[in-house]
């Protein structure tokens, strides 16, 4: 298993984190906070990431939901966290087993396969009026402004009343039993020759951008992947600035892209 990354801050300044095995490519995307939590994002996504990785090390056919719900609870124990008041992270595995490819996805962190891409838009779908509102503010030209801010804050709280729950959406936080419900697939390795993990940041303004020919990015080099982040963040810094031609939360989401070839 070959596999090239690029981040976008470096690892060490993001909320996204990237982890690898000699089989296992795990990527996280900690949720920024704008309500108070009492661990920052980075800090539950890292410690989560390296928990994860130390299971699929010491048991490299492990169960991926069972392993991710070992290291949500051992995260949580080492921070005190309880469930509705701590960070979240998404999180992304992508395995390579001797005959097939196993693939998990909790959150907006997407897996994109020869196949399908696998998704968890679960969050998405939720109708919340201050996401609805924030876009269409930002369409308008309206900016990142204190109402922008307070639609955020806001927009945290209900997403929280609907946190890990049936009818809701399910994310790594508190409570192990979210990974029961996180998205999973397997392909046969033969008929999968490549996979690509990115995070919300990374993947939502490359489909803008039209640079997201997955098979092209594949077979990318660092160097390219470092590139196709950087052209992103510079297209958000001076072309779109105020988020009116793609609304977003923030002008820069943190970016993670690493792509795998298995054959």
């Amino acid at each position: 298993m070959r596999v090239v990354a690029a981040q976008l801050p470096p690892q060490d300044d993001s909320d996204d984190k990237l982890y690898t095995t000699s089989n296992a490519v795990i990527m996280l995307d900690g949720a920024s906070a704008f309500v108070p939590v009492p661990v920052a994002a980075a800090t539950y996504a890292d410690q989560l990431g390296r928990h994860i990785r130390a299971t699929l090390i010491a048991r490299p056919d492990a169960d991926l939901a069972h392993a991710l719900a070992d290291a949500i609870e051992a995260t949580a124990g080492e921070l005190s966290l309880s469930p509705g008041e701590s960070p979240s992270s998404t999180v992304a595995i992508a395995r390579a087993r001797q005959h097939t490819a196993d693939l998990l996805v909790l959150g907006d962190t997407d897996i994109v396969t020869p196949h399908e891409t696998v998704r968890d838009d679960r969050l998405a779908q939720l109708p919340l009026a201050p996401h609805q509102k924030y876009r269409d503010r930002l369409a308008a030209g309206e900016g990142y402004d204190d109402e922008h801010r307070r639609l955020l804050r806001e927009l945290q709280a209900e997403q929280a009343q609907h946190r890990n729950h049936d009818g809701g959406y399910w994310i790594a936080e508190a409570s192990p039993e979210a990974a029961r419900h996180a998205i999973t697939a397997s392909h046969p390795v033969y008929e999968t020759p490549w996979l690509i993990l990115a995070t919300d940041g990374a993947y939502k303004t490359m489909a803008h951008l039209e640079l997201n020919d997955w098979p092209s990015v594949a077979r990318g080099t660092e160097q390219q992947l470092t590139a196709i982040l950087g052209r992103c963040r510079e297209w958000e810094q001076h072309q779109d600035p105020q988020g009116r031609d793609l609304p977003r939360a923030k002008r820069h989401d943190d970016k993670c892209l690493a792509a795998i070839q298995l054959a």
